[in-house]
């Protein structure tokens, strides 16, 4: 690979980069334009991947976080032989209906490992799956020895994510995780001077990273680069003083080519000055073979690895590690139920939750837990959790967004179920990352603990008001609200069998009454069920969480009081309810008045709801006070609903 063979094989990337973003009329080239030297040098000597076999577990991931710059992506994909990449499926690039899309999203094509576009996500999910790296070759030895290598741009280094991705990174000193930054110095406003006087290198250090600087178009500097980042005992920043949008007369070096097409004349100009001849999306033959023996090197690699593998004495072990495995209940899955419904107590969920979490880590050896600075808090951590050898358990710091990019990095990657804990109010600073988890349909466990006023003096800032509606909103995130212990392990049970997406599971701080004396099914896989069914119930009564109790105290006083019957219904997911039969749907709301009873925002219940039908909820920021005083504060008590019941007439 000389210097001229590496020169005309970059330049192939540009040129279907730039093709394919002036047929669609959209796009970004000034990434692939500025970096396809280096792309050209990490894949054609130093990236260990198998186009014919996309998923060897020992394959090393590349993540684009810059993910504007798909097409840098897409250009390879095709040039080193991914079957799925075709020269049709470059030129319907953000098609609608093609796997090329605007940026890269994980499930279209093979050689995306992550969905990326939201500046450093990519960063932090690469973050993740160097953890998933280091533990497996820490457990397995070098059978898992691979890297995880990173394109990023002076956007994800802006983004505070970056901060949290770096300094964890740095921390836990992930030395097969080797950053490329694309320092071209541009940003969609003009030079970055606008807006930055970061030094990245020294911000890097500080971190804990090695660091290294190079000439983004000196084929000798990428390469001695890399090769200094793969001696290093740290993780790697390489800097990359590029040129943006690389070969075009008129637009190079400025933010004009950061995202927009070349416009035709100024495409055929950096092709003459690229010296490529050739009409659109046409690769000569010798360029294609060129490419096309890396992918075949690879196949090498991995086959050379699979005798390792299947001769290890960890084959089974490994094979598991990696398995999905549905949890089923057993002998001892009903012997811990029934010691709930016998010890009877009063529990928070949370510590419902880590009673869960302990029975079934005894059963689940490839759990990832994890909190951000909360383990006392939400009680994620396990008599079966470990952080040294063999670590299972991460303590992310005060680092939610991370935390949660993290996770799905961990998941993409494979081997593992990540779930992390913080406090459901900070649930906004994961929430780009979990929307990412839904978009991806990845099985990743979000734990959030201190879910309503009912966490108390706290107050405002840490009581979670909004927090459930915008949890709900996400499409493909299951969100569950357990009401006590067993609904909390059967939420637990739905999230560790939800392989199609991510699960958030809502726990309170304030102890909640058992209020199930059955647990032969678990109800709250249909979302809702009926707690207290009367034949001549008057009105129906919706709850979800701490407020079901509060719901059952409800009924049973206009009971005693009115000789007045009615229905109480447990909602512990939402999602899961609209998933069934409209006929059980039907059964279970009835046509009777309804209310309904939940301490936050009541927008996720008018669906549900008629005019007549009365909603007790909280549209206003919490207030500082004891968790009892707080519920009767804001009229979540018996007295008050009972004088709301009789007001509208459902008496």
């Amino acid at each position: 690979m000389n210097k001229e063979k590496l020169k005309i094989m970059s330049n192939a990337i540009r040129a279907l980069s730039i093709d394919a973003i002036e047929k669609a009329n959209s796009g970004h080239p000034g990434l692939p334009l500025g970096m396809a030297d280096v792309a050209t040098v990490l894949f054609s000597k130093f990236l260990k991947f198998d186009p014919s076999k996309p998923d060897w577990l020992d394959r090393d991931r590349f993540v684009l976080s810059a993910g504007h710059g798909s097409m840098l992506l897409y250009a390879l994909s095709y040039l080193v032989g991914y079957k799925d990449c075709s020269l049709n499926q470059l030129k319907n690039f953000r098609q609608l209906g093609s796997k090329t899309a605007g940026h890269p999203e994980f499930g279209l094509l093979k050689s995306i490992e992550t969905t990326t576009g939201p500046l450093g996500q990519g960063l932090a999910n690469a973050v993740g799956m160097a953890i998933s790296e280091k533990v497996l070759n820490q457990k397995y030895g070098n059978i898992f020895n691979h890297k995880t290598w990173v394109i990023a741009g002076d956007g994800c280094l802006m983004e505070g994510i970056s901060q949290e991705a770096i300094s964890m990174a740095g921390h836990l000193k992930l030395k097969n995780l080797i950053v490329f930054f694309d320092d071209n110095k541009i940003s969609i406003d003009g030079p970055t001077n606008l807006t930055c006087s970061d030094n990245q290198k020294e911000r890097f250090e500080a971190s804990n990273w090695h660091t290294i600087e190079i000439n983004g178009h000196s084929f000798k500097e990428i390469e001695k680069g890399i090769n200094e980042a793969l001696k290093s005992s740290k993780p790697s920043l390489i800097i990359c003083r590029t040129i943006i949008g690389f070969g075009s007369p008129n637009k190079s070096g400025k933010e004009t080519v950061h995202g927009a097409p070349l416009g035709a004349e100024e495409l055929k100009l950096t092709k003459k000055r690229l010296d490529w001849p050739y009409e659109s999306f046409f690769i000569p033959n010798i360029i294609i073979k060129n490419w096309r023996k890396i992918g075949i090197n690879g196949k090498k690699k991995r086959l050379n690895w699979e005798k390792k593998y299947n001769s290890s004495k960890h084959f089974l072990e490994i094979k598991k590690q990696f398995k999905q495995r549905k949890v089923t209940r057993d002998n001892n899955s009903i012997s811990f139920l029934s010691n709930i419904l016998k010890n009877k107590k009063d529990e928070a969920t949370r510590k419902s939750s880590l009673n869960s979490l302990e029975f079934f880590s005894s059963k689940i050896e490839n759990f990832m837990g994890g909190s951000a600075d909360l383990t006392g808090s939400n009680l994620t951590k396990t008599k079966n959790s470990r952080t040294n050898k063999n670590i299972n358990y991460i303590h992310y710091g005060v680092r939610e967004h991370l935390m949660a990019a993290a996770m799905n990095g961990i998941a993409v990657h494979g081997g593992f179920i990540p779930y992390g804990g913080t406090f459901l109010v900070f649930s906004d600073y994961c929430k780009n990352a979990i929307r990412l988890s839904a978009m991806m349909k990845q099985q990743v466990i979000y734990v959030f603990t201190h879910d309503s006023i009912g966490l108390g003096e706290d107050g405002p800032t840490h009581q979670p008001i909004e927090h459930l509606v915008a949890l709900r909103s996400i499409p493909g995130l299951t969100v569950l609200r357990p009401s006590d212990a067993i609904e909390t392990f059967e939420a637990w049970e739905i999230a560790l069998n939800n392989f199609s997406g991510p699960s958030a599971i809502i726990l309170t701080r304030q102890n909640l009454p058992l209020i199930r004396n059955n647990f032969k099914n678990n109800e709250s896989i249909k979302g809702g069920y009926l707690i207290k069914s009367n034949t001549n119930s008057k009105f129906t009564i919706l709850s979800t969480g701490s407020e079901v109790s509060l719901g059952l105290e409800v009924l049973n006083h206009i009971k005693q009081k009115f000789n007045i019957e009615s229905n109480l219904v447990s909602m512990p997911s939402l999602e899961l309810f609209d998933n069934q039969n409209k006929s059980y749907q039907k059964k279970i709301l009835g046509n009777k008045p309804k209310i309904v009873i939940e301490a936050a925002s009541g927008h996720s219940w008018y669906k549900y709801l008629e005019q007549k039908d009365l909603i007790v909820c909280i549209d206003k920021f919490g207030e500082s006070g004891k968790a009892k005083d707080l519920y009767n504060y804001f009229g979540f008590n018996c007295k008050n609903i009972v004088e709301l019941i009789k007001k509208n007439n459902f008496l």
